[in-house]
């Protein structure tokens, strides 16, 4: 019974430290998201995708490096398509950094708190 609460407090200690993390970070992940929507949609324009298509091509773009069922076939949008893709791995990579702050922040406390 202990356990289980002792592992409640850290997971509710986890998520409080993770909300705040994301709350400092969010203005520069909202910028990031913006960016990578108007880019994606901009390519939609170029290349005569409907917005659902642009929208869809443009996270899956950024965040797994495409499926291919969506590809560019003007210069223009291949480039812009190239920065959608950095942009998703500067997302991700702040999304990990801010888990793992998150986590250690968790570990801290508990150790403070078990000594």
């Amino acid at each position: 019974m202990r356990a289980r609460q002792i592992r409640r407090q850290i997971r509710r200690a986890f998520f409080v430290a993770l909300f705040h993390q994301l709350q400092i970070v969010s203005p520069i992940l909202w910028g990031i998201i913006l960016v990578m929507v108007v880019i994606g949609l901009l390519i939609g324009h170029i290349e005569g995708w409907k917005v659902r298509d642009a929208l869809y091509f443009t996270f899956v773009t950024g965040l797994t490096i495409g499926y291919g069922d969506l590809t560019p076939g003007h210069v223009v949008s291949r480039c812009l398509a190239v920065v959608i893709g950095f942009s998703g791995i500067v997302l991700t990579g702040l999304v990990a950094a801010v888990s793992v702050r998150a986590l250690e922040a968790t570990a801290h406390d508990s150790s403070n708190k078990s000594s």
